[in-house]
């Protein structure tokens, strides 16, 4: 019985303990869906508030230069607005091939003019939200560590571009050795700054502001720089794609603003369906098209070269092979479409195709992203710039994204060793170095049946 006894009460106790277990589990539950609806309700609370704390953005200036504004009088807004920006549009597409013409040295300057211009729409931005005109130190600090980003990103591309030219001045090859031990002592110098600057009741703020600068340069100057990287592997590799970005914008627009019903997404009420496909097939085509063009002059296609004898930037190459015309079969469910068995077409046609479709499925990406910016901070555009289309952020939000793009696509699929390059990085070595070097490839060769031993040995 007392074995009984023993094991009926193990049994009443277990049961005890489930029940406990279970209460414990309701009770947690209960507190959980407690604290999760609290949460909500701080999160709506402190989101409200946030809102509430950004400041009414004064009304935008208009731009619109006089002469415009009378000969489009009698419009109405919506189409006023469309000449605008169609005007606006087609001139600075003209400038932009003024700019081509000019050689790639202007077309980095205007590709740092760019960057310069949209990091001071973003920092003011900041300025004007968090109320920060009055922080000590800070318009100077943000400044400071754009010229500190700057100078370290260039110095990388002096270094890999060229290296030649900086062999001929001893003052160069100091900067250059010691080039990231600079840049980090500059930067550091800033972040000294930053702490030194911190006063009491606006620590909170300062540190916005710090990561507000932070994520501005991330956005900028780290884009800008993939897009000289790029234009360094040839100019088509730069005008295809920032081409094809701008012609999904306009034909986008085009479609969307005849055919347009179908909202595309709530963060940019504008945008539809129609203006977003209309967009994508256009783009298509024109990418296709504007490669085979490009593709037939060693201006376009050629790696962009310093030539330390003339100190002038080169583009004269025998193509690659992505820019020699080839054959190829049509499939055949297209033959019966085109009536065509072959096809002739450069290899680089194919690669704009996906160029062409990143910038018009995934490049609008990067202005959704803007817009969602702009209504978080309550502001129509980045700026009024250029009048019709905002600031140079509204018009450049999509080619940071496209540039990313490019650079990845360029190093995971296109780009292979670089004897140039290799040659320039060779002969700063020292001699002994590239005796060394010398020695090793040449013993490679002769194991491979390349070179014939020396009789010497």
């Amino acid at each position: 019985m007392s074995a009984r006894r023993r094991r009926r009460a193990a049994a009443e106790q277990e049961e005890e303990e489930e029940e406990e277990e279970e209460e414990e589990e309701e009770a947690a539950e209960e507190a959980g869906s407690d604290k999760e609806g609290d949460l909500e309700e701080r999160l709506h609370e402190l989101d409200l508030r946030s809102d509430s704390d950004i400041p009414d953005v004064p009304p935008p200036t208009d731009s619109t230069p006089e002469i415009l504004k009378r000969a489009l009088s009698g419009l109405s807004a919506r189409w006023k607005n469309w000449w605008i920006r169609g005007i606006l549009s087609l001139a600075m597409i003209s400038g932009f091939f003024l700019i081509i013409y000019l050689g790639s040295f202007m077309l980095m300057l205007l590709v740092l003019s760019i960057q310069v211009k949209c990091y001071h729409e973003i920092i003011t931005i900041g300025y004007r939200v968090y109320h920060s005109y009055d922080l000590p130190w800070f318009r100077s600090l943000s400044w400071y560590f754009l010229l500190c980003v700057n100078y370290f990103f260039y110095g990388e591309t002096v270094a890999d571009y060229f290296a030649t030219f900086v062999q001929r001045r001893e003052q160069l090859q100091f900067l250059i050795r010691y080039h990231r031990f600079i840049s980090f002592a500059l930067y550091l110098t800033g972040f000294c700054m930053f702490v030194l600057s911190l006063v009491k009741k606006h620590y909170r703020l300062q540190f916005y502001m710090f990561a507000w600068t932070h994520v501005t340069l991330l956005i900028t100057v780290t884009q800008s720089h993939l897009v000289i990287q790029n234009l360094f592997e040839g100019m088509i590799w730069f005008l295809v794609p920032i081409s094809s970005v701008i012609c999904n914008d306009i034909t986008a627009y085009i479609f969307g603003f005849f055919f347009g019903r179908t909202p595309l997404i709530k963060l940019s009420p504008k945008k539809t369906w129609e203006g977003f496909i209309g967009g994508f097939f256009s783009t298509v085509v024109f990418g296709f098209i504007f490669s085979y063009f490009l593709a037939q002059h060693q201006y376009f296609v050629c790696p962009v070269e310093y030539n330390s004898e003339t100190n002038r930037f080169v583009t004269e190459c025998e193509p690659s092979e992505l820019f020699q015309m080839k054959k190829y079969s049509v499939p055949p469910l297209l033959q019966a479409v085109l009536g065509w068995e072959t096809v002739n077409m450069y290899p680089f046609q194919m690669h704009s195709f996906a160029l062409s479709t990143f910038a018009s499925l995934i490049g609008p990406f990067g202005g959704f992203f803007a817009s969602g910016f702009k209504r978080a901070f309550k502001i129509k555009d980045f700026a009024d710039t250029i009048p019709g289309h905002g600031g140079i952020m509204d018009r450049f939000d999509c080619q940071y994204l496209m540039a990313t793009f490019v650079h990845v696509y360029i190093t995971s699929f296109i780009r292979g060793p670089n004897p140039s390059k290799l040659l320039k990085q060779l002969l700063i070595l020292q001699p002994e170095q590239q005796l060394s070097v010398y020695k090793t490839l040449k013993s490679h060769l002769v194991e491979k049946g390349i070179l014939q031993p020396s009789l010497r040995g």
